[in-house]
C-alpha cells in the first residue's frame, strides 16, 4: 500500500470534519486499514496531515506552474504562474476547509515559520527570478529577497482572496495583482 492511499483517506477526513477533528483512527477506518498500518508509515496524526498538506498544496502549485508556458518572457511567466497559484489555492476545497474550519492552524505559517509548501513555492520563484535576470525581463536584485517578497505578496492574496471578494470581483483583484507584480519586477 502506498502512502497516497493513507493521504487520500486523510484528505477525505479533513474535508468532512476539519483538521483538528481528524483522528488517526478515522484515517485508518476511511482507508480500510488497521491503525497499526498507519502507524508504520506515520508516527502520529500530525505527521499524516503535514504530509497531506505538503502533497496537496505543492501539487496545486506545480499545476499552476504550467500557466506561463506560452509567456513572451520570464517576467510574464512568473506573473501568470503566481496569479494561477493564487487562483488554484483559493479554489481548492482542502485549502478552503483549512481556512474556514481551522484557520488558527495557518497562523504559524504566517507569523512563525515557512512550511514545506512555502519553501517549494520560493524555490520555483527563485528559479524564475534567476531566469528573468538572465533574459533581462526582471530587474536585478538579490534573488533571495525578491523571492521572499513575492512569496509574501502571493501568500496574502491566497489567504485573503475569499473574504476580499465579498464586495470586489475576484478577476478584478487578480488583474490588479498581476499589474502590481509585473510593475514591481519590470527592469
Amino acid at each position: 500500500m502506498s502512502d497516497d492511499v493513507l493521504l487520500d483517506a486523510a484528505r477525505e477526513c479533513v474535508l468532512a470534519v476539519g483538521v483538528r477533528r481528524t483522528t488517526l483512527a478515522e484515517i485508518a477506518r476511511t482507508a480500510h486499514v488497521s491503525r497499526m498500518t498507519v502507524y508504520r508509515r506515520f508516527p502520529d496524526v500530525r505527521s499524516v496531515l503535514t504530509a497531506l498538506m505538503t502533497r496537496e498544496f505543492s501539487g496545486l502549485l506545480e499545476q499552476a506552474s504550467h500557466a506561463g508556458a506560452d509567456a513572451a518572457h520570464t517576467r510574464a511567466r512568473l506573473v501568470r504562474i503566481a496569479a494561477a497559484g493564487i487562483a488554484v489555492l483559493s479554489a481548492d476545497p482542502l485549502f478552503r476547509t483549512l481556512l474556514d474550519v481551522d484557520p488558527e492552524l495557518v497562523l504559524p505559517y504566517v507569523v512563525e515559520r515557512l512550511g514545506g509548501t512555502q519553501k517549494f513555492a520560493e524555490q520555483v520563484l527563485w528559479q524564475l527570478l534567476e531566469a528573468g535576470h538572465q533574459d533581462g525581463s526582471i530587474r536585478r536584485a538579490e534573488v533571495r529577497t525578491q523571492a521572499r517578497s513575492i512569496l509574501l505578496v502571493v501568500q496574502s492574496y491566497a489567504f485573503s482572496l475569499r473574504p476580499a471578494t465579498a464586495d470586489v470581483e475576484e478577476q478584478a483583484l487578480l488583474t490588479e495583482f498581476r499589474h502590481i507584480l509585473d510593475a514591481s519586477l519590470r527592469p
